[in-house]
């Protein structure tokens, strides 16, 4: 969210709008069926692609508690690559303290370490790496993933003492200003697709997505919005779902919850909930009162726009600019803000793990393991048939001398009669069994390692790296190189994502810092101390910064290795302190290991006047070696004291992040 510019927009301005935004959200799906192309991964990733008569009798015969039947297995292979996927880059990016760090000049470290503050605190409470973990699950089952990084405020609480309000804290209402990360859902999102998804931020003109809202979460939502449309809030509020349609995308409610897992926990549509304003109608209410509604569908709306094309009166009204607007239920605007971004972007970054050019035909990481699981699958499921036939038996048999019902009951100890026809004729008439020969069932798993060994050689993959144990006799040195050489893959796939993604989304988190950052004090917990904030000198300091990341890390920005080589060479060879400040240096170098020492140097005046004491004792050192036995000491120079020096020991006291202190003693 960025600075709005309050303004009142004409009626026909408004209608305008919303069927833009409509005509935007049928572009997607006048094309290709997205959800259900994303939805047949996901079935796959969770195993229910079965439906098949065998498999659900079996399954149900075991709800049933009848554990003979065999049911059909579907050989996890999307799963675990796409968890393996997800876990590597969650360590690349992810794991850092705080997530993006920074490097600066000698002069700007103490910018430096407040921006890194805000970033670990902003990162903390916007849940960064939540979003992300569930961003980068749908880039590797769909190749696609997006990701809305914005300046948002939100309406939070300080705990305030007041003496009138009792022993307990009281709540005070304030608003936290910060950059927010968030993850749009796929299946509910809709965006420009004559563009490349990589494109989309620069190039792109629009991007959106609904979310299901109850009414008090509505309600909530709007009163947080900074210069909402409030003449349009109660029509907003007794808007229905279902009540339009528009360009044959089959009504109003484009909401979707995909159906995949048939045993999961509630299966209960939430746009089909219980009606919690059926109370309403009990109590008397007051005329011209509100009538709401069960649920809500939100949708929030970036594009890029010629204001001039829907009559907005704004400055620069023919030049391209990014709007944000938020309408209720696809009919109504409550919302309509100019983003005053410095960046210019539209906040919508996808990501694509797999860009070879091809746009959206290009096939996912999940997309290219599903064959081979479906392949394995029909092998494991062969032998599973194998032991159907070995446990239920084959045979050819006379009708007229035995009934169907009791060849084919499933009772183990059930009795066959012979009808009348039989009598007097051998058994061996009525029932001749075919033998039982299971010649396939061994060929079939010595293929099944073959055939996820392709999976794993398609997507750059390998046991190892699945957390499976792998026999053999490889030293630690070949072992390393061979995970190494596994890794490649993935490395290339973090220096794409950090080009498409990671790059512009710094950048941007860059700006808005800058841009809107205000002053205020932040508390550091991976520095354990509280951090004052100057906007006036980050944006000082703006041209001097790296953001680094995972990929990126303060290691490649300062070498790890020059940095211990650096050290070494300060402590043994003293003549470089002819040509530099080791203390300030050795300071520096500390910082960009995220340890400030600052609190510890020494101040110009404690320098001078220990370095006045250390000549005072080297002279009466010299004099009583001269004098020897005629050493008078009250023939000594008097000792310099702090005061000559304006230094004060007893005001050379720092407070350490535990609580402790540390004095500066004199000699």
């Amino acid at each position: 969210m960025s600075s709005a510019t309050p303004l009142v927009i004409p009626d026909k301005s408004q209608e305008a709008l919303i069927q833009f935004h409509r005509q935007c959200y049928s572009m997607l799906n006048q094309s290709w069926n997205v959800r259900e192309q994303m939805r047949q991964i996901d079935l796959a990733y969770i195993r229910e692609t079965d439906w098949t008569k065998a498999h659900q009798n079996a399954k149900l015969a075991a709800r049933y508690g009848d554990s003979t039947k065999f049911q059909n297995v579907t050989v996890p292979v999307v799963m675990p690559q796409v968890e393996s996927a997800v876990t590597y880059q969650s360590s690349v990016f992810l794991t850092g303290a705080p997530i993006f760090g920074w490097v600066a000049g000698p002069q700007d470290q103490d910018a430096a370490l407040q921006y890194q503050a805000i970033i670990e605190e902003n990162s903390i409470r916007g849940g960064w790496v939540q979003q992300f973990m569930i961003w980068f699950r749908d880039c590797f089952k769909y190749n696609l993933g997006i990701i809305v990084p914005t300046w948002d405020r939100v309406v939070t609480a300080a705990i305030e003492t007041d003496v009138s309000f009792g022993t307990e804290g009281k709540p005070k209402e304030v608003i936290w200003q910060g950059n927010k990360i968030e993850r749009w859902d796929p299946y509910n999102s809709f965006w420009d697709s004559r563009y490349k998804p990589t494109d989309i931020y620069k190039d792109g003109e629009f991007c959106g997505t609904t979310k299901l809202m109850s009414r008090v979460h509505l309600k909530k939502f709007i009163n947080e919005l900074p210069d909402k449309m409030v003449q349009n809030i109660k029509a907003a509020f007794e808007s229905g779902m279902g009540a339009a349609t528009y360009g044959g995308v089959g009504g109003i409610e484009s909401y979707y919850l995909p159906q995949i897992n048939p045993d999961a926990l509630m299966q209960k549509d939430p746009k089909r909930s219980t009606d919690w304003m059926s109370w309403a109608g009990v109590l008397d209410r007051p005329p011209g009162e509100i009538s709401y509604k069960n649920l809500y569908e939100v949708t929030t709306l970036y594009a890029r726009i010629i204001p001039q094309d829907f009559r907005l009166r704004v400055p620069s009204a023919n030049t391209p600019q990014v709007w944000k607007f938020i309408i209720v239920n696809h009919q109504v605007l409550i919302y309509a803000e100019r983003q005053t971004n410095a960046h210019g972007y539209l906040p919508t970054l996808f990501g694509q793990p797999n860009e070879d050019g091809l746009g959206y035909q290009t096939k996912s990481l999940a997309a290219n393991a599903k064959p081979f699981q479906e392949i394995a699958s029909a092998l494991v499921n062969s032998a599973m048939a194998a032991r159907r036939r070995a446990i239920s038996d084959r045979g050819i048999y006379n009708p007229l001398m035995i009934s169907e019902a009791h060849i084919n009951s499933d009772s183990p100890t059930a009795k066959i009669p012979l009808r009348p026809a039989a009598y007097g004729k051998p058994i061996s008439d009525a029932y001749f069994p075919i033998p039982f020969r299971d010649d396939q069932s061994a060929v079939a798993f010595q293929e099944l390692p073959q055939i996820l060994q392709m999976a794993n050689t398609l997507n750059g993959q390998n046991q190892a790296r699945q957390g499976q144990f792998v026999k053999g006799n490889k030293t630690l040195h070949e072992f390393s190189t061979v995970m190494a050489n596994a890794n490649g893959r993935d490395q290339t796939t973090s220096m794409l994502l950090e080009a498409q993604v990671f790059t512009p989304l710094k950048e941007i988190i860059k700006i808005n810092t800058l841009q809107y950052q205000a002053a205020q004090q932040i508390f550091s917990p991976s520095r354990q101390e509280i951090v004052k904030v100057d906007p006036v000198a980050l944006r000082k300091s703006f041209s001097t910064f790296k953001i680094t990341d995972g990929l990126t890390p303060t290691d490649k920005v300062i070498s790890a290795d020059e940095f211990a080589v650096a050290l070494q060479t300060l402590g043994s060879a003293p003549a470089i302190a002819s040509g530099y400040n080791l203390a300030p240096m050795f300071s520096y170098l500390m910082k960009t290991r995220n340890v400030d020492l600052k609190p510890f140097e020494k101040s110009q005046a404690q320098v001078a006047y220990e370095q006045a004491v250390a000549t005072w004792q080297q002279t009466c050192i010299e004099m009583a070696k001269q004098l020897g036995e005629n050493f008078d000491p009250k023939k000594l120079p008097p000792q310099p004291t702090p005061d000559q020096f304006g230094y004060q020991p007893s005001a050379q006291t720092t407070q350490l992040p535990n609580g402790a202190q540390n004095v500066g003693n004199a000699t």
